[in-house]
């Protein structure tokens, strides 16, 4: 070699020898070690070292080493017959075959014991061990690494029906939206197909060097929900067979199921790419919303409201949907279809939100369908343009109440129902983005609020003096009169057949933020926004003296008493109780079957228990038959008032409160779907007012 020539770079082991070195100096962390391997495939012979690294179990102590030994289980003969098949099934040496058994044995049945968990083949644990096994781990590092993998990686509830497979067929919907619909019409939910695929991390149907390879990029990446998007890879791969099946549906199961047993090493590395980008292409709220499915027990043990099951799409945080257009690059980006009735739109809106009054599909399909025509449109041009509105991803806004966002669903299916993938819906709604506006704002709207609410009536005398060059009815085209989507609605709003022209040329001409009209309608305080009632209202104990307000009739169309009876605290959700217990309990009056109805529509199987003073609401737990929740308890005193709707009878809202000389302070609202409500109202009633009268003597 010539003198001053560079050495060529040395072979791929350059960078083994690396990591070799870095192992074997200790304190090595996950990142130096992900910068090292860069993706590439991991020596076998450092694959422990590097697990335990991912795994955080380095240094961890024999967690085994206080227990007895005792194999005692009631399941035990079952735990040593799986554990005998998973020897039967490696390639090891016969001496060696009865202490591993007893390891595997061992292991199983003291994370059982620790857990209070009942085993059961169908968890699939044997086929989570098989790959530690195979790294000849001693046994406090294989009870270690197994733990952390079930606590980090295996989500909870991984069982048929369970609220993971809910969550896929979510994502599935959102990036596919066709396929989504086509396994729902065949009635093959996530959960018969890849369950084995979730509670194994493949290594159910892979060969071992496949699932040694998915594991290593799965570790390294520390994200638990990734593998969500290995799933989604693993379907859309396999999307054309899937569509063009006439096989029968046990067949299609069966396809569907086996089908990461086709992976080959070399497919690898494209799964990861490929997983990438659509992980890049999904709303941050899809773990953020649903981080409770991973992670220690006791992270998990508060009950969650959204019943995802009934989830009609994804919902993102109006917090993301505000970060998501500010951001430059690439990402995820939203196109913000306001679905509220024109006035609302008008009093007060996102300003980057498109209009599409939801009313108009059943009032004037024509006018609807060229709306939507138009919305389509208008997001692909000012995506085109750069606009502040752009955005790949559609996220629908609705009022945040049930009532009146009926129509808004309605427009949601009628986008899924025509396969338009990233569909998502705003959580909670205007009032949702209220709530958070106020919360990252306290100091009033004067102070930022502007910056992303606008408002189109120009009636009010507050817009006209705020606007430079505004003219009194609204028309001038002076600087910042009127947001990009403000000017969109404007020219909907007309009957011109210019329509779709008018909107694209208002995107072509607005690339840059646009000037923001203050918020100028009334903005509730922080308080009142909680508590969804007036800031007036006095707040604290009874009026002595003063008998409580109680009264049934029919509810009005718009509530303005709405207090979920989610700001229960915690600890009663927490309470787990028999449910024929406490229906046999002696000072139990009533018990009313029936179902809870949460503000979003959502529903829960319950009980309403009513004794001589209070009434107690056990939510059902699906999971644990004949055990519920203590969802609410309430004093019969407190009830101020029950109404039911015209419509629904059996739709049953109770409002509990303080009587006070200033009038009702509701504190807490409940629905129940009741069937005979009649009787169920009489009897609570009847109750009611025994106590009242008693407290009156």
């Amino acid at each position: 070699m010539a003198e001053g020539e560079e050495a060529p770079p040395s072979s791929s082991s350059s960078w083994e020898k690396d990591l070799a070195d870095a192992l074997e100096e200790g304190g090595c962390d996950l990142e130096t070690v992900r910068n090292i391997i860069q993706g590439r495939q991991l020596p076998a012979e450092l694959r422990a070292k590097v697990w335990k690294i991912a795994l955080n179990v380095v240094g961890k102590g024999d967690s085994l080493a206080s227990w007895d030994g005792s194999l005692d289980l009631p399941e035990q003969n079952t735990i040593h017959k799986d554990c005998q098949e998973l020897i039967d099934q490696l390639s090891v040496p016969e001496e060696e075959k009865s202490v591993l058994l007893l390891d595997i044995e061992s292991v199983i049945t003291f994370y059982c014991k620790s857990r209070n968990v009942k085993y059961n083949s169908c968890l699939g644990w044997i086929h989570l061990l098989k790959p530690l096994v195979q790294l000849r781990l001693p046994r406090s590092d294989l009870y270690n690494c197994f733990y952390a993998i079930m606590n980090k990686f295996i989500p909870r509830d991984c069982f048929m029906k369970g609220r993971p497979f809910h969550l896929f067929r979510l994502l599935l919907q959102y990036h596919e939206p066709e396929l989504c619909s086509f396994l729902d019409t065949k009635k093959m939910t996530p959960d018969s197909y890849a369950l084995n695929w979730l509670g194994s991390l493949f290594s159910y149907y892979c060969s071992a060097e496949v699932t040694q390879a998915i594991w290593d990029g799965y570790l390294q990446q520390a994200d638990p929900f990734f593998i969500y998007f290995l799933m989604l890879i693993i379907l859309v791969n396999a999307k054309d067979v899937i569509l063009a099946q006439e096989s029968d549906k046990e067949e299609m199961l069966k396809f569907l199921e086996t089908s990461p047993a086709n992976l080959d090493l070399e497919d690898i590395e494209d799964l990861f790419s490929l997983a990438q980008y659509y992980c890049s292409k999904t709303p941050a709220s899809f773990r953020k919303d649903n981080h409770s499915l991973f992670g220690s027990s006791l992270l998990g043990l508060k009950d969650d409201d959204t019943d995802l099951s009934q989830a009609l799409c994804l919902a993102v945080s109006v917090s993301e949907i505000l970060q998501a257009n500010q951001q430059q690059g690439e990402g995820v980006r939203f196109f913000v279809v306001d679905c509220r009735p024109a006035e609302q739109y008008n009093a007060g809106h996102l300003s980057t939100a498109f209009h599409l009054d939801s009313d108009l599909m059943l009032q004037n399909p024509a006018e609807f369908a060229q709306s939507v025509k138009s919305l389509l449109e208008a997001q692909k041009q000012s995506i085109e343009s750069g606009s502040v509105a752009g955005g790949e991803h559609l996220c629908f806004m609705g009022s945040g109440r049930e009532e009146e966002d009926m129509y808004m669903n309605m427009v949601l299916a009628h986008f899924l129902q025509k396969n338009k993938e990233y569909v998502s819906i705003a959580k909670g709604g205007f009032m949702a983005l209220q709530q958070h506006l106020a919360d990252i704002n306290v100091e009033g709207p004067e102070n930022g609020y502007g910056h992303w609410i606008a408002s189109t009536s120009g009636s009010r005398s507050s817009i006209n003096s705020s606007v430079d060059g505004d003219s009194p009815n609204g028309s001038s085209d002076g600087k910042g009169v009127k947001s990009l989507v403000n000017k969109m609605t404007v020219a909907l709003k007309t009957k011109s057949v210019n329509v779709k022209e008018k909107v694209i040329s208002f995107i072509e001409n607005t690339s840059t933020p646009v000037d923001r009209i203050p918020f100028n309608i009334p903005w509730p305080d922080r308080a009142s926004l909680e508590r969804h009632i007036s800031s007036s209202d006095r707040v604290g104990k009874p009026y002595r003296g003063v008998k409580p307000v109680f009264s049934i009739g029919d509810e009005e169309e718009y509530d303005t008493d709405e207090i979920d009876s989610s700001s229960m605290s915690d600890d009663d959700r927490k309470e787990v109780v028999n449910i024929q217990t406490w229906i046999n309990k002696p000072d139990v009056k009533y018990n009313f079957p029936c179902n809870e109805v949460k503000e979003n529509g959502h529903m829960f199987p319950s009980h309403l228990l009513v004794t001589a003073t209070h009434m107690y609401c056990l939510r059902e737990i699906p999971s644990r038959k004949g055990l519920a929740y203590i969802q609410s308890r309430q004093a019969l005193n407190s009830v101020v008032k029950i109404t039911s709707k015209k419509k629904h009878p059996e739709l049953i809202t109770f409002k509990y409160g303080n009587s006070n000389t200033s009038g009702i302070e509701i504190l807490a609202v409940e629905r129940y779907l009741i069937p005979n409500a009649g009787d169920a109202t009489k009897a609570i009633k009847q109750q009611i007012m025994k106590v009242l009268d008693a407290l009156e003597s």
